[in-house]
C-alpha cells in the first residue's frame, strides 16, 4: 500500500490521528526510496499512521487481524501502538504478518530535529539518575572531590 500524500486520501480511521498530531504536512514527510543515495529516506518511523495484520492463529476466532494506529515506538521484539480509540498496545513482532505504512507524520530520523533533540536531553537525563543512584547505593556523595 503506497504512502497517502494528501489528508483527504488518509483512511477515516486516521483522520482524527493526523489532527491530534496538529495536522502536519505528509508531503515533507514523505519516503523517498529512489535517486542519490544520500537523499533517500524511508523506514517506519516513529507517529507513523500504520496498519498491521496480526497471525490469524494467534487470535481468537472470529477476531478482526487487522490493528490500526498510530507508531508510538519499536524495539527488537515488539512494537506500541496508539489505536484510534486510545487503546495502547504492545504487538510481538512473532505475531505480525505486515505492516501497511498509511502515512508517515514525521520527518525521517536524521531530519527530525525535535526527535533529535528530545533523545539528546532524554540521554542527559538519564545519565543523571544513574549518576545519582550509583551515588545512593555506595552510600556516599564524593562527586565533589578531585581525582
Amino acid at each position: 500500500m503506497p504512502t497517502v500524500s494528501a489528508p483527504n486520501e488518509l483512511p477515516e480511521w486516521a483522520t482524527p490521528m493526523w489532527e491530534a498530531l496538529g495536522s502536519p504536512d505528509l508531503d515533507a514527510c514523505a519516503s523517498v526510496a529512489s535517486g542519490d543515495l544520500f537523499d533517500r529516506r524511508h523506514g517506519l518511523r516513529r507517529d507513523d499512521l500504520v496498519e498491521v495484520l496480526l497471525d490469524v492463529r494467534c487470535l481468537p476466532p472470529d477476531h478482526d487481524p487487522w490493528v490500526r494506529g498510530r507508531m508510538l515506538s519499536r524495539t527488537p521484539s515488539s512494537i506500541e501502538l496508539l489505536t484510534p480509540d486510545g487503546q495502547h498496545l504492545y504487538l510481538a513482532r512473532e505475531v505480525l504478518v505486515q505492516i501497511n505504512l498509511i502515512a508517515h507524520t514525521r520527518p525521517a530520523y536524521i531530519d527530525d530535529d525535535e526527535l533529535l533533540a528530545f533523545e539528546r536531553k532524554d540521554h542527559k537525563r538519564r545519565s543523571n539518575i544513574h549518576e545519582d543512584a550509583e551515588r545512593k547505593a555506595e552510600g556516599k556523595d564524593d562527586g565533589h572531590l578531585w581525582g
